[in-house]
């Protein structure tokens, strides 16, 4: 038997939200304090919330309301597949699926333990066939009042298997475990006291019970790490917890080969050392949703954050977005660092001999652009952003930002890259609009096009050009009319975070016409070949459209939820990410 189902667990993780069990939060089997100083890797599942909680949380009562039935429905079918497509024994294991919910309400972690060091040296001393794989994956799970239940669904997962493993009885730590041989390997399972441990190592499991039964009390742990202590901010709270120790993946990949080069001078080259963890949870604080993480490290220069530019305290883009906008999403890139990255990494991956074709970007780019690459990415501030003011959420209503810092020399850059697929070019002003070609002919029923206006700071895109003109017609009389920004919800929820970000969005519930959105879904679906050939007569939703867009009642939406607004930031400790929906 696996270690870990992940085929099962998804779709039961689906259906015991969707159906609504209720205990109260637990506290983890196997807390970091517990873990093995080598864990590189867990999740801890702290449970199921509990009534009050579901109802008091604006995502948990959206869930649970009876109008949204339809979609969430509709949602734990698609993970499960197609009732059609099933067959008598898949169908089956889907109403297996549905007993097997139940499982969640109680707590459990899951998680991986680095293979020992002196392991691993006397393997790469030897043959490399002369030990298996490590497998370190492990799972405690705490089974009070689902004990029965549990040795179903073990009995279950072990009958899929197309050979039945072969089964013993060990002794491991003076507890009777259970050893299970087959084709995909080995696995240890032991009902010890109130939990249930799983391993795919005999030493983890010894291990794991040791620390349960508190015999290894005192002994080294994860907490005691360094990139457990730097990422302790994010964790300790919330129904899930995740905790990712990023240099174990530099050491297995360090000896590694690809072809005729090692990984690890690429992976040095990147600076992968540099990051550290990736970490987070995702709690309910009354009405609100919070999800916090972050990928931590030393963020210095010459490393992999340098994907991420350092941040504004104000958004070039923001000052286009009227007060009425539905959604806008902000991120600001570092070209120039992702650029220097690659290039560093190209020039370790080639021997000194073949330095040259490291350069290849360099004259493809020159050749293409008609300028170096570093001076064409130069042209961008980095900052990419998009808006949506249709209440409806029309596409035509949906506007795209790039930053740019040259507008004359951004100009002749874009009439080289597009070229022949510019069909019409005027001055208005400081403004220039352009419509691109994506395709087709002009006149015919398939010629597609794209508006932009490039503006002193910005590019801007539409699929209309009266889109664009209405928005830079916002920005001319920013200072008469109100913006985004001055929203008062907008600000209450920028006030909470840093003052310089990479990222922002936001996106108002409220201000979409649910009604109006699903209509408008319906109307797209009875446009597709196949409504196109139906009988326009019959006053039924196409066979295009799901039916739980017909079914669903869209004032659900609005009943429940009001606004989201999530941030990210860079500093000398990483990229952080917090999110806030309500």
């Amino acid at each position: 038997m696996k270690v870990l189902s992940l085929r099962l667990l998804l779709p039961i993780a689906a259906l015991l939200v969707a159906f609504g069990p209720n205990p109260a939060r637990a506290q983890a089997p196997l807390e970091p304090a517990q873990m093995s100083p080598r864990t590189a890797f867990y999740l801890i599942w702290h449970g199921v919330p509990s009534p009050d909680v579901r109802k008091a949380n604006s995502l948990l009562a959206l869930w649970d309301d009876p109008d949204f039935a339809p979609v969430s429905s509709a949602m734990v079918s698609n993970l499960m597949g197609s009732s059609a497509e099933k067959t008598p024994k898949e169908k089956l294991i889907a109403d297996e699926i549905q007993q097997y919910a139940t499982l969640l309400e109680n707590s459990f972690t899951i998680g991986y333990v680095s293979e020992p060091q002196r392991r691993a040296a006397s393997k790469a001393g030897g043959s490399l066939n002369s030990k298996p794989a490590w497998n370190g994956m492990f799972l405690v799970y705490d089974r009070t009042g689902k004990e029965v239940l549990l040795s179903k669904a073990v009995l279950r997962l072990r009958t899929e298997e197309k050979e039945a493993p072969r089964l013993s009885q060990v002794t491991i730590g003076g507890a009777q475990v259970l050893k299970a041989e087959g084709k995909s390997g080995i696995s240890y399972w032991a009902e010890h006291g109130k939990y249930a441990v799983s391993t795919g190592e005999r030493s983890v499991m010894e291990e794991i019970l040791g620390r349960l039964d508190g015999k290894l009390r005192g002994a080294a742990s994860l907490t005691q790490s360094a990139a457990y202590q730097e990422a302790q901010a994010n964790l300790g709270s919330g129904l899930i917890e995740f905790f990712l120790r990023i240099p174990d993946l530099e050491n297995l990949a360090a000896d590694s080969k690809a072809g005729t080069f090692q990984v690890g001078p690429l992976l040095d080259a990147a600076g992968v050392a540099a990051l550290h963890s990736v970490s987070g949870h995702v709690s309910f604080e009354g009405a609100k949703t919070h999800v916090q993480a972050a990928l931590l490290g030393d963020a210095a220069t010459g490393t992999p954050f340098d994907v991420w530019a350092t941040g504004q305290s104000s958004l070039a883009s923001l000052s286009f977005v009227p007060v009425d906008a539905v959604s806008y999403t902000s991120a600001q890139l570092n070209f120039l660092g992702i650029y220097d990255t690659v290039k560093r990494v190209a020039r370790a991956a080639f021997p000194q001999a073949q330095q040259g074709n490291a350069d290849l970007l360099d004259t493809i780019a020159q050749h293409k652009l008609g300028m170096p690459a570093a001076e064409a990415l130069g042209l961008l501030t980095g900052e990419f952003a998009s808006m949506q003011t249709s209440a409806s959420m029309d596409s035509t209503k949906q506007v795209y930002f790039l930053g740019i810092r040259k507008r004359p020399e951004t100009l002749k850059l874009m009439r080289t890259v597009f070229s022949d697929q510019i069909t019409s070019e005027r001055n208005e002003d400081d403004i220039t609009f352009l419509k691109i070609s994506l395709g087709g002919k002009q006149g015919s029923t398939q010629w597609n096009s794209f508006n932009l206006a490039v503006a002193p700071d910005m590019i801007l895109g539409a699929n209309r050009v009266e889109t664009l003109r209405e928005v830079l017609a916002h920005r001319a009389h920013a200072s008469a009319v109100e913006g985004l920004a001055t929203a008062p919800q907008f600000q209450a929820g920028r006030a909470k975070f840093p003052e310089h970000l990479n990222g922002l969005s936001y996106f108002d519930f409220q201000k979409v016409d649910w009604q109006a959105l699903k209509d408008r879904w319906i109307e797209e679906a009875k446009k597709s070949p196949v409504a196109r050939t139906m009988n326009s007569s019959q006053n039924v939703v196409p066979s295009s459209a799901p039916d739980w867009l017909a079914q669903c009642n869209p004032q659900v939406f609005s009943r429940h939820l009001h606004y989201s607004v999530s941030v990210s930031w860079k500093d000398s400790k990483g990229i952080h990410w917090d999110q806030w929906v309500e």
